[in-house]
């Protein structure tokens, strides 16, 4: 079929056709008719076109899904301390390498939680079991980007610790006290709990009390020397001071939260690790909730051996029976991180000065956690209290 001529556009009258007087001598109204046509065979083809490219879109092969695969390995952190105990129990009992499968376990133990979150954002651990001000710290610095908080772990378990001659917090002004590390979470607790007192605190050990942020067994060995005042410390090394060393307890943080209830130790992911790996969470998560429920149901004799075992491998010595028994008095296992607590952890940050206000909304992803409740027959829920998927 031959097209139809257009019809010359006349250049006074923009987008409009016009017929040229002279042009033809046919009828004006056959003209617009064969106009008419040539219109409608123009769109017609338009039309034809359009339906032809769908249709081959729609043949195309649709771009490939993101490729969500179990984890080579499974790079995991925690500490030396009978507040870890969940890992300390879930790597030498093989729970959490059973539930991994393929998945290889590697492990690393730190002193405490900030220089185990650097190792998390730097790629040099994948997950690992913390403090809750450390890994609210993460999550505001990086905007988000950086954590998710999947599982609580311990609850209780850490005391301010001095001198018997110390009897009041009106004895501490220009006493030199000790934490595990800056912006961990007993740090935090102490400048806290100091700025409420009245004192004034900085970072860099200045103020009316001195604070210096010590590896665990140096304070053990600087209270024994007389270099020290004080610490505000984790279990088992609360009770070593008060066992081994003479020290009293001045503050336990228990008197200090609601119901005495707060949470000392989560499980925490790396947020890309999460998002590319969801069922090697899963698995992690499997491991961590036998080791949970191992702890609540063993006797204190069969923990006293299983962490004694594991603190000998992971810290490099075994503790005498009555630390450990002391300690364990002293904590609450639980896969509940305690949610509605975080609000005052950040703000007990804020007032520290080791992190700043923000929104946490998000922190959490407890759903791998509430998957893996929901197939036991208890059935239970771990609510994010509005800060996170659940």
């Amino acid at each position: 079929m031959s097209a139809t001529p257009e019809p010359r556009k006349s250049s006074t009258a923009p987008g409009t056709i016009r017929i040229v007087a002279g042009e033809s001598a046919r009828p004006a109204r056959k003209r617009t008719l064969e106009i008419s046509l040539a219109v409608g065979l123009v769109l017609l083809i338009g039309a034809g076109a359009a339906v032809a490219s769908t249709v081959s879109r729609a043949n195309e092969p649709a771009a490939p899904a993101a490729v969500v695969t179990p984890a080579a390995e499974l790079k995991l952190g925690y500490f030396g301390n009978i507040t870890h105990a969940p890992a300390l129990v879930g790597v030498s009992r093989g729970y959490v390498a059973k539930n991994l499968g393929g998945t290889r376990l590697s492990t690393q133990v730190f002193n405490a939680g900030p220089a185990a979150i650097e190792a998390l954002n730097a790629g040099a651990i994948d997950a690992t079991y913390i403090g809750p001000n450390p890994a609210i710290n993460s999550y505001v610095k990086s905007k988000g980007e950086s954590i998710r908080i999947i599982a609580g772990a311990a609850a209780g378990g850490a005391q301010l610790v001095v001198k018997p001659e110390i009897t009041t917090a009106a004895d501490l002004k220009g006493n030199k006290l000790a934490t595990p590390q800056l912006g961990g979470t007993q740090d935090v607790a102490l400048r806290a709990w100091l700025g409420k007192q009245g004192y004034r605190t900085t970072t860099d050990g200045g103020g009316d009390v001195a604070i210096n942020p010590t590896e665990n067994a140096q304070t053990l060995k600087l209270f024994q020397d007389g270099k020290l005042d004080g610490a505000w410390l984790p279990e088992p090394w609360a009770s070593r001071l008060v066992l081994q060393a003479g020290a009293k307890v001045l503050v336990d943080e228990k008197d200090l939260w609601e119901k005495g209830e707060f949470i000392t130790t989560v499980l925490i992911v790396n947020k890309k690790f999460a998002a590319e790996h969801p069922d090697t969470v899963k698995a992690l998560l499997k491991g961590h909730v036998e080791s949970v429920e191992w702890l609540n149901e063993a006797s204190d004799a069969e923990k006293s051996t299983v962490l004694n075992a594991a603190l000998k491998e992971s810290a490099g010595a075994a503790l005498p029976a009555d630390v450990i028994d002391r300690s364990l008095k002293n904590i609450v296992y639980t896969v509940d991180p305690l949610a509605g607590t975080y609000q005052k952890l950040l703000q007990d940050g804020v007032d520290a000065g080791t992190t700043q206000q923000a929104d946490i909304n998000g922190i959490f992803d407890l759903t791998a956690l509430n998957s893996v409740l929901g197939e036991s027959p208890a059935g239970t829920t771990i609510s994010a209290q509005g800060l996170g998927k659940e």
